[in-house]
């Protein structure tokens, strides 16, 4: 008996599954819940057994924790690991002709807003691409000096449904050609099989 997608609650088959927060899914299906942006093992962030991108992670600074024995405990185990890193950091520097920079609560907070900045921008920038219209499209854009993975020929490891109509639609094996790398999730390619041209999610598919 095939478990129920944890998304579309269809069966999934063990060649397709991600086990994941609990539940089953097709790989296709294993996606952030806002932005519906197709994730991975090491791209996701869980949140009430729900996967998310990093930009649309539930933020919790407002959820009031109880300082329960086991909290206390791990913040402790916490404290305890950070001073041994930093001890160790220390020691490794030391003399090296530069300051060691202590990684305090506020340094830690700074760095935590610089991190959701460039999330913010990543994905404006994200959206932008898909919806400028006066902008030609990747295959047109010949004056533009390639980049090292441009021309590179790729192959599909797993297989894709298209979502959009700027997609290509993907199956396990696929040879994909003139490839163009969008950003870090998606590229531009063209089916060999289908002949049809489009973005493509970029951890389907592995060069050859």
């Amino acid at each position: 008996m095939n478990p129920p997608c944890g998304r579309c609650n269809k069966p999934v088959y063990p060649t397709e599954k991600i086990t994941c927060l609990d539940k089953y899914w097709h790989k296709g299906c294993f996606s952030c819940e806002v932005c519906k942006m197709t994730l991975s093992m090491t791209t996701y962030k869980g949140f009430e057994k729900k996967p998310y991108c990093n930009m649309h992670y539930p933020k919790s600074s407002f959820t009031i924790v109880t300082d329960t024995p086991e909290n206390l405990r791990l913040k402790q185990q916490s404290m305890l690991n950070s001073q041994a890193l930093y001890k160790e950091d220390f020691e490794k520097n030391k003399g090296r002709g530069f300051s060691v920079v202590v990684d305090t609560p506020e340094m830690q907070r700074v760095k935590k807003t610089q991190d959701q900045i460039s999330n913010i921008k990543y994905h404006e920038e994200f959206e932008k691409s898909r919806i400028r219209s006066d902008a030609p499209p990747p295959e047109n854009r010949r004056g533009n000096k390639a980049h090292p993975d441009t021309q590179k020929r790729f192959q599909a490891i797993y297989s894709y449904a298209a979502a959009d109509a700027d997609e290509v639609s993907l199956q396990e094996g696929d040879l994909i050609s003139d490839v163009e790398p969008i950003d870090a999730g998606w590229m531009f390619g063209c089916n060999q099989r289908t002949g049809q041209r489009g973005l493509l999610p970029a951890n389907y598919v592995r060069p050859l």
